[in-house]
């Protein structure tokens, strides 16, 4: 991600306090809030974005929710006003959250940029054109397509390398594990900017995996 293309810490604040507030006002009016146009004016070019939920100081994998657009198909704003209440409500492998158990999730967003075809003449390559903690990756075959962010590899004591990231990535888009040496499975992938809040409605902070 080139210099000009990041975003500073105190749009990231933003943009985090706007998930936030739209997810606590829907859980609680079931609509989501008007986008203040000042979120409009900053954030209305296209991006790719999760929006990820984590219980708050919980040991192990934390995850309550997590919804995204990979392509930079909408602007960012639209994308943070959708994916946020999604993130809450509609990952199908949770419980919608309550308004209740907000007080102890944090948010995490992840702004990303375009997804990149990875050219290999031989699978064994992309163990050299991948980095753990600088690459998301996507697993496709067919009309399956599996996601996972840069985060996912590092985090919660997983300390992955690249093949297990890869294979992994496959079994996310309901591949076989080794999908990624067939050679009519296309691996992408990309980078994020990362933002999230330190605990519930606290610090937000830009993070670093690397």
């Amino acid at each position: 991600m080139s210099d000009e293309d990041e975003f500073s810490l105190e749009e990231g604040r933003m943009l985090i306090r706007f998930a936030r507030e739209n997810i606590e006002f829907f859980l609680r009016n079931n609509r989501r809030i008007p986008i203040p146009e000042v979120i409009k004016e900053r954030f209305s070019d296209n991006y790719g974005a999760f929006v990820t939920l984590n219980k708050y100081n919980v040991i192990g994998n934390p995850l309550r929710g997590c919804i995204g657009y990979i392509e930079p198909t909408y602007s960012l704003y639209d994308v943070i006003h959708k994916v946020s209440i999604s993130s809450a409500i509609e990952d199908p492998r949770f419980s919608s959250v309550s308004i209740e158990e907000m007080d102890n999730i944090v948010i995490e967003l992840s702004i990303l940029t375009p997804p990149k075809l990875l050219e290999v003449d031989d699978p064994k390559q992309y163990v050299d054109k991948i980095v753990i903690g600088r690459d998301g990756l996507i697993a496709e075959k067919g009309m399956r397509r599996g996601l996972l962010l840069p985060q996912v590899p590092v985090e919660h004591g997983r300390n992955w390398d690249v093949e297990t990231f890869i294979s992994q990535t496959c079994s996310k888009a309901w591949l076989d594990s080794n999908a990624w040496k067939d050679k009519n499975t296309k691996i992408y992938s990309f980078q994020a900017i990362l933002f999230e809040e330190k605990e519930p409605r606290g610090e937000i902070i830009r993070k670093y995996l690397t």
